[in-house]
């Protein structure tokens, strides 16, 4: 390895350094939109005429899912970040799951809205798909509360869809820009990525 590539590849690691500490700061100023999906389910199965208040009749988060989600807790206090409360659980017993041992029972609410993203990997009309991804743009474009961030615990979405797919316990990091001035995503986490701060 010659001279200019060990130079070209320090700075590469200095400003991979620098766009990490502007993230973890732009967060902590807060004004973002942390949409994640749940931690890994794979105890049971959605049935056909599933209820939301029998998880018996749900995908359930596993032993592993569980440990996910009191790490992603851990892991967003440990870096300070300021969150907007209530947290925002989709209705399933595996996002309630997971934001309530993230963030407590008590912090989180419930929105059905976040079963429609559910339905996204279903067979829908274009008109429905159509106005999910409308309802799903007007919903991230609103701001958090000053100095805070808005936490939202729902689905992945299908390749190439709305968010794109998410793995379990990933993160899309938004910034809203106000009602009807649209949105940007600006990265996507992995929880071993938060667990190092390599983001």
């Amino acid at each position: 390895m010659g001279k200019h590539d060990v130079l070209k590849r320090i700075f590469l690691i200095q400003e991979a350094v620098l766009s990490n500490f502007s993230l973890v700061d732009s967060l902590r100023q807060g004004g973002y939109i942390l949409y994640a999906r749940h931690a890994e389910a794979t105890q049971g199965i959605d049935q056909p005429y599933l209820n939301f208040q029998n998880c018996s009749t749900q995908r359930n988060l596993s032993e592993k899912g569980r440990r996910q989600a009191i790490a992603y807790g851990e892991l967003l206090r440990s870096l300070r970040i300021p969150l907007e409360l209530p947290i925002i659980a989709g209705p399933f017993c595996r996002t309630q799951e997971t934001a309530a041992l993230a963030f407590g029972w008590g912090n989180i609410q419930v929105d059905p809205f976040w079963y429609q993203i559910y339905r996204l990997s279903g067979v829908l009309n274009p008109i429905e798909q159509e106005w999910i991804l409308s309802s799903l743009k007007s919903i991230l474009e609103i701001q958090p509360s000053p100095g805070s961030n808005k936490v939202i615990i729902a689905h992945s979405f299908p390749k190439g869809i709305g968010l794109g797919e998410i793995p379990d316990m990933g993160t899309i990091v938004i910034k809203p820009y106000g009602v009807g001035k649209g949105f940007e995503v600006i990265t996507q986490v992995s929880l071993e990525e938060l667990n190092t701060k390599n983001f």
